[in-house]
């Protein structure tokens, strides 16, 4: 299966300059962000670090087009570590990511007790991330059954790396999505960034293109695209959350991205020569005239004063204390929602 061809050049007119200078000022967020963690963890004023500086063309516009909401009715989220870009375009401010990253009492997703980039966010059904590898894609079946019972357009997105497709639960996922009994309405994305660790893609995927595994499944359809173009994601996106939306059935979506720090500070998170999607679509907008180079100086500046704030005030933040080390161990009770014998 050829990657799908380039969004036509018109189509970043298409999206307007008012839409693109938003996307641009959230992928420059996040980008800020991400950098800002790596600074952190290499000065000892956080732990470990890992996230998606290289995704952003990709991942931002897929936090725009969600159904934001909780419960059945809205898109529910199985992200994983590289996906800081698609809640910060969900609206999740950044203040919240580094206090996670600083491991302070008032983290909302761990309550400073997971590492960088694992929110949990129930107002926006964006399910808590699990460290382990691509378990998401065996748990996004649980969120895709409910809303394949319910009547309602809303569905579930999964994404994970190239690398854990290898791994059993992906292809639970794609199983589980395509019986002909019950299909799945979830978007399952593989951001494909060229590595698993330090493994090359080429040493170890026999088959060409990722989403070549949708045709196993005569009624899947499947495309790989250019993550780094912003309107070629956009355009890829718009199209699969309008078939699943509308058909009730699963897709599968690989985007190539860049990885441009490397796969996390246990490899240095040092600045790697790939394409930088920022730059693309600074230049992309400067060609049709839909923004200057001072709009986007503009943007930085902006971006980099609303982070700084934010990591002064998270520095003023106090640690776990010791004895709320078994808090929140164990659920207490059942929620509202759940069922009980008698209806009560």
């Amino acid at each position: 299966m050829p990657i799908a061809k380039p969004a036509a050049a018109d189509f970043y007119k298409k999206l307007g300059a008012a839409k693109l200078l938003k996307i641009h000022a959230l992928m420059v967020r996040a980008r800020l962000l991400e950098e800002r963690f790596i600074k952190m963890s290499k000065g000892g004023d956080g732990f470990f670090w890992i996230g998606g500086p290289g995704e952003e063309a990709f991942n931002v516009p897929l936090g725009l087009q969600v159904k934001k909401g909780h419960g059945v009715n809205f898109d529910f989220l199985h992200l994983h570590y590289r996906s800081a870009a698609i809640v910060l375009a969900m609206g999740a401010p950044p203040i919240d990511a580094l206090r996670q990253m600083r491991s302070v009492a008032t983290d909302p997703y761990s309550k400073g007790r997971n590492f960088v980039n694992h929110y949990a966010i129930p107002e926006l059904n964006v399910v808590p991330i699990s460290p382990t590898i691509e378990t998401q894609y065996a748990t996004s079946i649980g969120t895709g059954i409910a809303q394949a019972r319910a009547q309602t357009d809303a569905i579930t997105i999964v994404n994970g790396g190239d690398a854990g497709t290898a791994e059993g639960d992906f292809h639970s996922c794609l199983v589980w999505a395509n019986r002909p009994a019950l299909p799945l309405p979830i978007l399952i994305v593989v951001v494909n960034n060229g590595y698993g660790i330090s493994t090359t893609v080429g040493t170890q995927h026999g088959e060409r293109n990722i989403s070549d595994w949708a045709k196993v499944f005569p009624d899947m359809p499947g495309k790989t695209i250019n993550g780094n173009d912003v309107a070629e994601s956009w355009a890829a996106l718009e199209e699969a959350f309008a078939y699943i939306r509308k058909n009730r059935k699963p897709y599968l979506l690989e985007a190539r991205c860049s990885r441009l720090y490397g796969h996390s500070s246990s490899s240095g998170a040092n600045r790697i020569s790939e394409a930088d999607c920022v730059a693309l679509l600074e230049k992309a907008m400067a060609d049709r005239g839909l923004a200057s180079a001072a709009d986007f100086k503009k943007t930085w500046g902006r971006e980099a004063q609303a982070l700084d704030a934010a990591h002064q005030q998270v520095k003023t933040e106090p640690f776990p204390a010791v004895e709320t080390i078994w808090e929140d161990v164990f659920a207490d009770g059942l929620p509202p929602s759940y069922p009980t014998k008698g209806g009560s």
